[in-house]
């Protein structure tokens, strides 16, 4: 799961969700100052990785990639379910729309400012400029997105030639999103899923 999945099964806790974003950006000591109900959030992000990874269904989103690409295949499926998510997010969401939903965790990053890893801090600005959360929705979206992360590679990878993969198998992706985002909502809301 991505950003925009880790914060809608995240608790509705402002500084828990805010902990299920740090993960991606937070290292080393950053980790061990961070207030308490954000590090719960740290482990319920960790906790929602491991269930995701050790599960059957996304191990067979990972096999649709194409071979030279199964090296990113769980960043890239984390991405695409996370494009389902925000096509789906009337049948997903929490109730609001999607741009309400994001723009009230670009909120959160402003109130929280201090706490953010300089990476964090750092885009936090095009994130919100350019609705990154949002933009999940759309195939463009994810072009984008995936651009954005090859460029972050030390050495450029073939990540953005994902998108392909998206297209070539959208079908079968999307019902693996479908039987699988449920059973992680549930997961999410397991005491498991705090340690």
């Amino acid at each position: 799961m991505n950003w925009l999945a880790h914060l809608r099964l995240a608790p509705d806790d402002k500084e828990v969700r805010l902990g299920a974003l740090l993960c991606d950006f937070a290292r080393g000591d950053e980790l061990l100052q961070m207030p308490p109900r954000v590090s719960l959030g740290l482990a319920h992000h960790r906790a929602i990785d491991r269930f995701t990874d050790a599960h059957p269904i996304f191990a067979q989103s990972r096999a649709r990639m194409a071979a030279p690409l199964r090296r990113f295949s769980g960043v890239l499926v984390d991405v695409f379910y996370d494009h389902f998510l925000a096509r789906d997010w009337q049948a997903h969401g929490d109730g609001r729309p999607l741009r309400e939903f994001t723009a009230a965790h670009y909120a959160l990053l402003d109130e929280y400012a201090n706490l953010l890893p300089a990476t964090l801090r750092r885009i936090a600005p095009q994130m919100r400029a350019y609705d990154w959360l949002a933009s999940y929705e759309t195939l463009a979206g994810i072009d984008d997105v995936l651009q954005r992360m090859d460029r972050r590679l030390k050495k450029s990878g073939p990540i953005a030639a994902g998108s392909a993969e998206l297209r070539a198998n959208y079908e079968g992706l999307d019902a693996d999103f479908a039987a699988f985002f449920p059973q992680v909502q549930s997961f999410a809301k397991t005491p498991l899923a705090a340690t």
